[in-house]
């Protein structure tokens, strides 16, 4: 074969392989959605069926025609744009969700497809659907003033420092008078808010109270049990406790960094004391590594009970440095079976926080 037969050759066989690459490649949505998933939040039996509606823009030449929308849930209903979309029209894609048909949290998926090639886009809602209480002095326990509660105290769970962390929480007007927006009063730390979500809610229904905790304006770390109060209009402050474990956040990095990063190594993560005198103070000391190659900062050290002390002689430990945390567990009136958790803060991204547990048997 002589070279210009060569060329030839090899030129076809390229237009070949491209052309079998490009009938492989996945084809391109050619709709622009403003979000794929609406979170409903927390949806009411009794206040009926719930809208979110779904906004797309067209981007191609050819005119555009919804053919379809289906869902997987006879609970959702869909109306959608029929009428032609041309290049840059927008389009709306409306899911109706009915909350009768479903008990707390939900996840629902909706296909759209279009008369173009390539244009099947997926969507989802979710949301904690909660049925009408059938007895609201069972279902709401917890009375503080005209208002109902589930639970004695708001539970925010993990909280970290990037961003707030917001949790609703259901409550019954017990009150002959509705509850406005504007009349709500509260007296909280700066590092909570409080708002209430509809603009009213009437005598003998429920309402939803959004709670907001910011954990880097709280500018500490651990579990903290605060005491807030609020009030709607002239009635008098009710006393409300909020739960929040803070945590650091670390963003996602490299797994090339992984020995880069400081690494926090505890020599002991378990000490058992055996059998103890209640009357005894036991001193232990474990040894805290740092296994990274750069500065490992511990930022707090806290225990699950005021008879721990705990001290380090820094904190700060360089590449390859290690010190000895000591330990001093004061087990007076105590007895039997005991178990004590240490928790360590660090800037250790992989593991920013890392336990200790004491074991004893306490006579």
């Amino acid at each position: 074969m002589n070279t210009r037969t060569q060329s030839f050759f090899f030129l076809i066989l390229g237009c070949f392989f491209s052309q079998v690459i490009s009938a492989q490649e996945l084809p391109v949505s050619k709709l622009v959605w403003e979000v794929n998933k609406v979170n409903l939040g927390t949806v009411f039996e009794e206040n009926g069926p719930q809208v979110a509606t779904f906004r797309f823009t067209h981007t191609q030449d050819s005119v555009f025609v919804l053919e379809r929308v289906w869902t997987d849930c006879g609970c959702t209903t869909v109306d959608y744009t029929q009428d032609s979309v041309n290049v840059g029209e927008e389009g709306t894609v409306s899911v109706s969700f009915n909350p009768s048909t479903t008990a707390g949290y939900f996840s629902k998926l909706v296909v759209v497809k279009g008369n173009l090639q390539g244009t099947q886009d997926t969507l989802y809602i979710e949301g904690v659907s909660i049925p009408t209480p059938q007895n609201p002095d069972l279902d709401y326990p917890v009375r503080k003033g005209d208002l109902g509660f589930r639970l004695e105290k708001v539970n925010m769970g993990e909280v970290f420092t990037h961003e707030p962390k917001i949790k609703e929480v259901e409550f019954f007007n017990f009150g002959e008078d509705p509850l406005i927006q504007d009349s709500l009063r509260f007296y909280a730390p700066d590092y909570i808010d409080l708002r209430l979500v509809q603009d009213s809610v009437p005598q003998h229904s429920r309402g939803l109270l959004q709670f907001s905790y910011n954990g880097a304006e709280k500018g500490d770390l651990g579990f903290f049990e605060e005491g807030i109060s609020l009030t709607f209009g002239d009635s008098i402050p009710q006393q409300i406790a909020v739960l929040a474990n803070v945590f650091e956040y670390y963003p996602p990095f490299a797994k090339s960094d992984l020995r880069v990063i400081p690494n926090l190594k505890i020599s002991e993560p378990e000490l058992d004391l055996r059998e103890i005198s209640a009357n005894e103070i036991q001193n232990e000391w474990v040894t805290l590594m740092n296994n990274g190659q750069k500065t490992l900062e511990i930022k707090k050290i806290q225990g699950n009970c005021e008879c721990l002390t705990l001290v380090i002689p820094k904190q700060e430990l360089a590449p390859g440095e290690q010190m000895n945390l000591e330990i001093t567990f004061d087990p007076k009136g105590r007895k039997g079976i005991d178990q004590r958790n240490i928790f360590i803060f660090s800037n250790d991204p992989l593991n920013p926080v890392q336990s200790l547990v004491i074991k004893s048997r306490i006579k």
